[in-house]
């Protein structure tokens, strides 16, 4: 792989939420595997400072991953544009084959907008340790709707490739 996407997650008062420790702890874990040189870190700011990632960035330093391993894209607040917004990082760094860290129920999804924009697009999702069988089945209801939502949207779009 060229680069690790993660993609975003709330911000709360007290800092990262669960979900988007767990999936920067996952994303450091592969880095530090040799997944790929780069992670680029994608969020904007939700309704708590700082932005997604800000906070992912700060997790991964403390995970011992280096600051010129890791680039911000500090703007989307929505899957499509998470991926939309970290192509000009990604075309700079050279990557094109990108694995992307979100949950498991959203990976198809932020797969079919990353394919959309050119990319080839793995889905790594971290373990969902004690998660909530209810917290799943609603995620899983969302992303049903979701996902013919945003093909549907894609399609109307036309092709954007970076080829």
């Amino acid at each position: 792989m060229d680069a690790i996407i993660i993609l975003g997650a709330a911000v709360w008062p007290s800092g990262p939420s669960p979900t988007l420790r767990r999936r920067v702890l996952h994303g450091a874990q592969l880095w530090h595997g040799g997944a790929a040189p780069i992670i680029v870190v994608c969020g904007g700011l939700g309704l708590h400072a700082p932005t997604e990632a800000a906070a992912m960035a700060s997790l991964l330093v403390e995970q011992g991953v280096p600051p010129d391993a890791i680039l911000q894209e500090d703007r989307s607040t929505t899957t499509l544009e998470n991926i939309q917004m970290a192509l000009p990082l990604l075309r700079q760094a050279g990557a094109r084959r990108v694995l992307i860290v979100t949950d498991m129920t959203h990976g198809p999804r932020a797969a079919l907008v990353a394919r959309h924009f050119g990319l080839h697009p793995r889905v790594s999702a971290p373990p969902l340790k004690g998660g909530r069988k209810r917290t799943i089945l609603r995620q899983m209801v969302r992303e049903l709707g979701a996902y013919p939502l945003y093909a549907i949207r894609l399609k109307a779009r036309g092709s954007e490739r970076t080829d």
